[in-house]
């Protein structure tokens, strides 16, 4: 998720993502990540067999550039 274009990332995971989406965007969590740095808008997403393959993924896509997560996202969304 982000806040704009060249604006804050955030990396995380679900079991049900319309519903963390939702969650984000209506600030549930004020005191969390995405509420204080604004990040509403979903830029990103990839489905895993488990939870544990997907928090594997979590873990390596956080120590990841910042330019490597900006390729990855302008890659897979054209828009």
């Amino acid at each position: 998720m982000a806040n704009g274009k060249n604006g804050t990332l955030y990396i995380g995971v679900t079991m049900n993502l319309p519903e963390r989406v939702w969650q984000h965007k209506n600030h549930v969590n004020i005191d969390g990540f995405t509420a204080r740095y604004d990040v509403h808008d979903l830029v990103w997403y990839q489905f895993f067999e488990n939870m544990p393959e997907a928090v594997a993924k979590e873990k390596t896509m956080k120590k990841w550039r910042r330019e490597w997560k900006i390729k990855l996202i302008e890659e897979q969304n054209t828009e």
